[in-house]
């Protein structure tokens, strides 16, 4: 009987352009951010370039690819622009995203089943120009379903209700929404989708997650930036691939 499959962890940099953006100028660099990630065994770097560039900047986006020997998860909403800006650069995966442009951060799953004509048709691109589609998408049957009739090879299930209601002491809904991740984890597995999980997870809330052996990826973002802030970036995601480890076996 084999063992468990490696989890692999992707980091999000959106958050250190945030803070280079509050003041203008270059630093912190977000790039040199995705190195240091890079260094400390990330396996793969997120950057999400929003409409309004309130963060990751096209720039950002050229110099990732151009520096970046893990591969590139690019989230973007399922718009004209940011398509065309991910055909120009085709890099490793897409992710697409729900975006409204006054949420602070992205605040619920792609509606699929609703817009399945469309996005069909938004992603074939896409695909065709070799990345890995993945769809944002709550843990839930009918948008997996979906996601996997579209065409996606793979989805990342939103974590942010299980965290939240993890923080904020609310046992029974966190406990609730994490059955649900498991089951839909098992569920699109069982569909062939590629299972990643990601938003707000930290050393808290990782492992039960990291636990499913469905979960090829994890991406983790703004939780290790603020950490790094009094450990450093490199430290901090030590710590949380050691506690992806611990839990993966």
């Amino acid at each position: 009987m084999s063992g468990p499959t490696h989890l692999r962890l992707g980091v999000n940099i959106d958050h250190v352009a945030t803070v280079r953006n509050a003041r203008g100028g270059d630093t912190p660099d977000p790039l040199r951010a995705a190195k240091l990630a890079e260094e400390a065994g990330a396996e793969g770097i997120t950057a999400h370039l929003r409409e309004d560039r309130r963060h990751i900047s096209d720039a950002d986006i050229e110099g990732l690819m151009d520096i970046l020997t893990v591969p590139l998860n690019f989230e973007m909403a399922a718009t004209t622009e940011m398509q065309a800006i991910a055909l120009r650069h085709k890099p490793h995966a897409v992710c697409i995203v729900p975006e409204k442009r006054e949420e602070r951060t992205t605040e619920g799953g792609l509606e699929v089943a609703r817009e399945e004509n469309r996005l069909a048709h938004f992603i074939a691109p896409l695909r065709e120009a070799g990345c890995r589609v993945s769809i944002f998408i709550a843990a839930d049957k009918r948008q997996i379903e979906a996601a996997h009739r579209i065409g996606a090879q793979v989805i990342e299930l939103h974590s942010g209700a299980y965290c939240d209601a993890h923080h904020e002491g609310r046992l029974d809904d966190r406990d609730r929404e994490l059955e649900a991740m498991r089951e839909m984890s098992a569920f699109a597995h069982d569909l062939g989708l590629e299972v990643h999980v990601g938003h707000g997870l930290t050393y808290e809330t990782v492992q039960p997650v990291a636990a499913f052996p469905e979960v090829r990826e994890l991406n983790i973002g703004h939780f290790l930036i603020g950490e790094a802030i009094f450990r450093g970036l490199q430290p901090a995601i030590h710590e949380m691939r050691r506690l992806m480890d611990e839990a993966r076996a």
